[in-house]
């Protein structure tokens, strides 16, 4: 059996499993096919041709009719206007869509987002299916029902709580996963390393090898633990009144920093940055010892992740400028009542909310970043 683990988002009247396994396409038709007489796959123009394709295939195998709505690939295209478009082609469908269409979203976390968003509002809310591509929007962006599209005034800042129906995940898909990406989605994991399992940075350093080779099993591996953590994290918190907030660990300088770049770093680098800079005021404070902000940096820098600004030399000076970070930060969808809040690790596994760091400590954490 492909499957090797199921993991189970325990939400009232809303749950859901996420399946983990390797050479999954196959039986993700089936499980599509299952759930609907009829599926419209939304996906990019990356992951179109190299996933989608075969997916449509096992589908329409499997006995469901199928349509298939592709966008331009890339997080500049996770706006308003590409959401207008993709729901003007589906509701412009020759057989419109109706209550019983499925969604799908196949591809990394930009489709998942923008596709679970359309499911959350055409028609007045459609079930919807994740099958994410890329090691990123398996540990992260699938899990949790988080939909939306980035603003010009910063990202994800509209959108809609929607949790899909299932997750299925295939880690043999990710054998064609660029080095880049493969970046991004060790970033998550080191990240929930930080706020909940120690132990998983280590499992994590120890394995960079077998990861960096995509060995399907390795890869499945690690992202149950990382689901699993996520999924317990979600369960407790739907809509992050709580702990869900420390899910944003390294995600208020990442978030900047990714925003004032215009979306050129990945997601992934900026949150490595964060994630540097949120534990080195962690360990100014005496929240963590030193040797521990060193750990979390250590293995990031071990991953090929930047830990300096010079280790993203495409990364414009706005993104580097504390007085636009600053400002950015202002109008981040975790603010309240216009303060900033950070999260921070208060041991390697655990983290908390803070919402009195100050402008001091904001600028030393970016000026470690530049030195």
């Amino acid at each position: 059996m492909p499957i090797t683990k199921t993991i189970r988002v325990d939400l009232p009247g809303r749950a859901y499993e996420v399946a983990v396994g390797t050479d999954l396409l196959a039986e993700a038709g089936r499980r599509i096919a299952a759930r609907a007489a009829r599926a419209v796959i939304v996906t990019d123009s990356n992951v179109g041709p190299l996933v989608a394709a075969a997916l449509v295939e096992a589908v329409v195998a499997a006995g469901a009719a199928t349509e298939v709505i592709e966008f331009t690939a890339g997080e500049a295209h996770k706006n308003l206007d590409t959401y207008r478009d993709v729901m003007d082609r589906l509701l412009g469908l020759s057989d419109p869509p109706d209550r019983a269409t499925l969604l799908v979203a196949c591809g990394g976390g930009v489709v998942g987002d923008l596709a679970g968003f359309v499911a959350a509002t055409a028609l007045r809310g459609l079930d919807f299916v994740n099958v994410p591509t890329t090691l990123l929007a398996d540990v992260d962006a699938s899990v949790g029902g988080k939909t939306g599209v980035d603003a010009p005034a910063g990202k994800n800042l509209i959108g809609a709580f929607h949790q899909p129906k299932e997750v299925i995940i295939d880690a043999a898909v990710l054998k064609t996963l660029p080095d880049a990406e493969l970046g991004n989605g060790l970033a998550e994991c080191v990240k929930h390393a930080v706020i909940r399992d120690a132990g998983l940075l280590d499992f994590i350093v120890e394995n960079a090898q077998a990861f960096r080779e995509r060995r399907a099993a390795a890869l499945a591996d690690l992202i149950a633990r990382n689901v699993a953590i996520k999924a317990a994290v979600v369960a407790a918190d739907e809509r992050e009144a709580g702990q869900r907030a420390h899910l944003n660990l390294g995600h208020t300088f990442g978030h900047a920093i990714e925003a004032a770049a215009g979306y050129t770093l990945g997601h992934g680098a900026c949150v490595s940055l964060g994630l540097v800079a949120a534990c080195g005021i962690a360990a100014g404070r005496g929240l963590i010892a030193p040797a521990d902000a060193d750990r979390v940096r250590d293995a990031l820098a071990a991953l090929d992740l930047p830990v300096r600004f010079d280790d993203a030399p495409s990364l414009p000076a706005e993104a580097k400028d504390t007085n636009r970070l600053r400002e950015i930060m202002a109008h981040d969808k975790k603010a309240r009542a216009g303060v900033v809040r950070f999260i921070l690790p208060t041991a390697l596994g655990a983290a908390e909310v803070f919402d009195d760091v100050t402008d001091a400590e904001v600028r030393a954490a970016v000026a470690a970043l530049d030195g």
